[in-house]
């Protein structure tokens, strides 16, 4: 009979999950105020736009 040949286990590396943005909590979205006219007057409204910082990947930059 034949010896066995044995080889090492293969393990996986662990990955850590990237960082979160810290500006927009990882949502990749924040909320600016609308504002208005020729004096850009501010309104008291809000809309949602892309995060700055990480341009909507929710990822922390490097």
């Amino acid at each position: 009979m034949a010896a066995r040949k044995t080889t090492a286990r293969r393990t996986t590396k662990k990955t850590t999950a990237p960082a979160k943005c810290s500006t927009c909590k990882g949502t990749g979205e924040i909320a600016t105020e609308v504002r208005v006219g020729r004096g850009r007057r501010k309104t008291g409204h809000h809309q949602t736009g892309l995060c700055p910082d990480c341009f909507g990947s929710g990822l922390a930059s490097t």
